[in-house]
């Protein structure tokens, strides 16, 4: 069973030409279209439209919709938070750092003596 009418299939022949003849123009922004891929999923739009025979259009993939999920916003409570946090574990770093630097003094001289 054929998944595209004959009138669709038309539509489609008729966009090319006209895509070929730089006459095709996109949508919205009214630009030139160049892109023969691009002027087939017009033809395949239009003819939808018409309600001529075509199967629905493919759904996004999922990988786009993945990598939007995975990088939830933060509200302004969360950041402040984060932030509060950072700066109370930044002096316990740094007297960290100098036990160890006394630490390493006093090996040193109790090694040369």
């Amino acid at each position: 069973m054929a998944k595209y009418g004959k009138k669709s299939q038309e539509k489609v022949k008729e966009v090319m030409d006209e895509m070929k003849e730089g006459k095709l123009k996109s949508g919205r922004s009214g630009k030139k279209v160049t892109n023969p891929k691009q002027a087939i999923a017009i033809g395949l739009s239009e003819a939808r439209k018409e309600g001529d025979k075509v199967p629905p259009p493919k759904k996004k993939s999922a990988k786009k919709s993945a990598s939007k999920k995975s990088a939830p916003k933060k509200s302004a409570s969360t950041k402040s938070a984060s932030k509060k946090s950072a700066k109370k574990a930044a002096p316990a770093k740094k007297a960290a750092a100098k036990k160890k630097g006394a630490k390493k003094a006093a090996k040193k001289s109790s090694s040369k003596k």
